[in-house]
């Protein structure tokens, strides 16, 4: 792949912003999450056991690509 080829190819990655809403969602819900854990210290633990359970499962299916 040659500079202009290679150029031409992250100036489209850049412009691209599909899928920049759903990550804009995922920070939002991760802030409320964090921000409910901290007024309401009994969320604390079913928030952080959620998170985990999320972990997990996006470990696995990151292993099986």
């Amino acid at each position: 792949m040659n500079y202009i080829q290679l150029s031409t190819v992250l100036a489209r990655i850049w412009r691209d912003r599909r899928g920049q809403d759903l990550i804009e969602y995922a920070l939002m819900a991760g802030f409320v999450a964090v921000a409910a854990g901290a007024i309401m210290p009994g969320v604390a633990s079913s928030i952080s056991t959620i998170f985990s359970q999320i972990s997990s499962v996006l470990s696995v299916a990151a292993s099986q690509s």
